[in-house]
């Protein structure tokens, strides 16, 4: 949860700067301009959710996954039923 909110922020963030450059640089307005800030801002958004999932990581340690029964019979088995 951590990480998608990094990522929101970092995004708009990285976006509001991109326009801000690509106005110093003259570029004009337009589609390819608001693409390449989307595209440019996403990988930028997405690098920062990577770091923030890996220094959890690295403080909390990994997480515990949790088993949940694949079948009908692992489930009544679970629960202490016979299958009929």
């Amino acid at each position: 949860m951590l990480s998608l909110i990094i990522s929101t922020i970092v995004f708009f963030v990285a976006a509001w700067y991109l326009n801000r450059y690509l106005d110093l640089q003259e570029l004009p307005k337009g589609m390819t301009r608001g693409v390449l800030v989307f595209v440019l801002a996403s990988l930028v958004s997405w690098g920062a959710g990577g770091i923030v999932d890996w220094a959890q990581v690295k403080i909390e340690g990994s997480q515990a996954s949790v088993q949940t029964p694949g079948d009908l019979t692992q489930l009544l088995k679970a629960i202490g039923q016979q299958q009929p």
